[in-house]
């Protein structure tokens, strides 16, 4: 079924609310309090209604249902204010007041094999010899959870998992998710992973199954690649039955934060054994990333080489214009031969390329903002796209590291650590790990917390010895701390790594630092002895013409 009401279609099978050709970032509450309103919208549902069906009877905070209502009125167009579309009636509840169409959609014909529903807003799967060269973002399936306690009543719990995994998943940028009527039409079928994979179109599946004794319950989940049936990552979750809603909801953040970067780094290692001129738009995007990653000046100027390639392909593809936006990133400034603002005037314009080819994409958006900060530290914009990013894809690290990053050179140092910390968490071995680090160091220091910021910075330099940047704020968390020798070796290293980049953020100042934080930062260097090593910078530069990752 689906509701159409002004240029708007809700779809139920799909759990998708489109507004024309336009994707619309919906959370799995507010889609199903939506749908409610929707379905009762000939009557006023009270809060009471609303909390029996959408919440299943949980107790729910009057803030709470106020601002799932507010997210219902904020995707449909409507606001508390206007009321166009939904009414609230003091006292009484709410209303959905809109003209509504109700459409049935086709059924799809079904025999031994699945059929996949056309829609024309989704790309064509592509046919099963032609995955490991089709364009496109990977396919995933996820089929319905197995259900092996031999209780019925556990048919429901195993089912509601799967679908919040697909409606989780669908949110992220980078994958495409065959949606849930046509991936659990295999329920309980015993049909091959290779034929599904085949059926379907996708390269990857995830199964899982779900068994129950007493008051615990177990949850295994596993991804699959369709096409040779290994197996990609797998996990077991035992948990106890205290809230079966609370559970399921953890278990389903939990699977769905796992399976992002393990099909990411599959998707990368695919791409990297494809011959150079075999890629096709995709796959050139992600060798790009692979060389971008590598964080050096070599690796980075093959990142462009192929994200440009991915443009040259398709150019129509988003991907290819927010990889090449990242690589001209300061890192790319350093790198090459361009002045700074040549780089962060290109990477805008191209960010920009990047949304307007898809405003959904939820990583075009984090990188604009980054942009945007970078460029000329333009907090505001910057902080609205990383929010509107983190909206779309709450589950996306990428989302939250931007955001992070933007409040901190804002000066909103807890606010920023925490959700750096949330990045750290949502994708703890991030390609880009180093640079979020660095971030967390920073963000230490400028807070007065000198230990933490050591620690943070150690870890960077653990995990690159060669990154510039975890040099210069562990030499002035030390300074600040009296460990001057420490701080000195620390010092003599992020000079002698990258001495322009040294030069361009401590002699100079760039754009997204405030003058008090460069000032804060320039007082612990002055301790670990700046002074002393200002004078070697030139002839540093000359002995290791080296430079800068970011």
């Amino acid at each position: 079924m689906e509701f159409v009401f002004g240029d708007q279609v809700l779809d139920v099978d799909r759990r998708e609310l489109r507004r024309g050709f336009e994707l619309i970032a919906v959370e799995p509450r507010v889609f199903d309090l939506l749908v409610y309103l929707i379905r009762n919208r000939d009557r006023v549902v009270s809060k009471d209604d609303l909390i029996a069906h959408v919440w299943a009877g949980r107790i729910v905070s009057e803030s709470t249902l106020s601002s799932h209502v507010h997210a219902v009125r904020k995707a449909v167009g409507d606001s508390g204010e206007a009321q166009r579309l939904i009414r609230t009636l003091p006292r009484k509840g709410f209303r959905f007041i809109g003209a509504v169409e109700e459409v049935e959609k086709k059924a799809a014909p079904r025999d031994n094999s699945a059929t996949v529903l056309e829609d024309p807003s989704r790309p064509t799967l592509a046919p099963r010899d032609d995955l490991c060269c089709g364009p496109g973002k990977p396919p995933i399936a996820v089929l319905a959870f197995s259900n092996w306690s031999g209780d019925p009543e556990q048919e429901y719990f195993a089912d509601g998992i799967a679908e919040d995994i697909i409606t989780a998943l669908s949110r992220y940028p980078s994958l495409f998710v065959i949606a849930r009527s046509s991936s659990f039409t295999y329920k309980s079928r015993g049909v091959d992973v290779k034929q599904i994979g085949c059926e379907l179109g996708v390269r990857y599946l995830l199964e899982g199954g779900v068994r129950k004794s007493g008051n615990r319950i177990r949850v295994t989940a596993q991804l699959v690649e369709a096409e040779t049936g290994k197996h990609i990552w797998a996990e077991r979750y035992d948990r106890d039955l205290a809230d079966i809603f609370a559970v399921q909801d953890e278990i389903t953040e939990a699977v769905t934060i796992a399976i992002a970067p393990a099909v990411a780094e599959a998707e990368r290692r695919r791409a990297m054994r494809i011959p150079p001129g075999s890629l096709d738009a995709w796959a050139a995007y992600q060798r790009g990333l692979w060389h971008f990653y590598k964080i050096s000046p070599d690796d980075n100027a093959l990142a462009r080489k192929y994200f440009q390639q991915a443009i040259d392909i398709d150019p129509n593809f988003a991907a290819g214009y927010k990889g090449l936006a990242l690589a001209h990133f300061p890192a790319a400034a350093v790198h090459g031969t361009r002045t700074r603002a040549e780089a962060y005037d290109s990477a805008e314009a191209l960010a920009r390329c990047a949304v307007a080819l898809d405003p959904t994409d939820a990583e075009a958006r984090s990188t604009l903002s980054q942009a945007m900060l970078w460029s000329r530290g333009d907090y505001e914009g910057a902080l609205t796209e990383a929010e509107r990013a983190r909206e779309m894809s709450p589950n996306l690290a990428f989302a939250h590291a931007t955001l992070g990053a933007t409040l901190i050179f804002s000066g909103q140092l807890k606010d920023g650590l925490s959700a750096l910390q949330i990045s750290l968490r949502l994708d703890p071995q991030a390609p880009g790990l180093p640079a979020r680090l660095n971030c967390m160091a920073l963000g230490l220091y400028l807070s007065g917390e000198y230990e933490p910021a050591v620690e943070a910075a150690k870890r960077v330099v653990r995990l690159n010895p060669d990154y510039p940047h975890a040099y210069r704020w562990l030499a002035a968390a030390l300074g600040q701390l009296g460990r001057i020798v420490q701080a000195k070796e620390a010092l003599d290293k992020a000079i002698a790594i990258a001495p322009a980049a040294f030069d361009m953020y401590v002699r100079q100042r760039v754009p997204w630092h405030r003058p008090e934080d460069h000032a804060h930062m320039l007082a612990g260097l002055r301790k670990a002895g700046m002074r002393e090593a200002w004078t070697a910078v030139p002839a540093l530069r000359d002995r290791f013409g080296r430079r800068s990752t970011g």
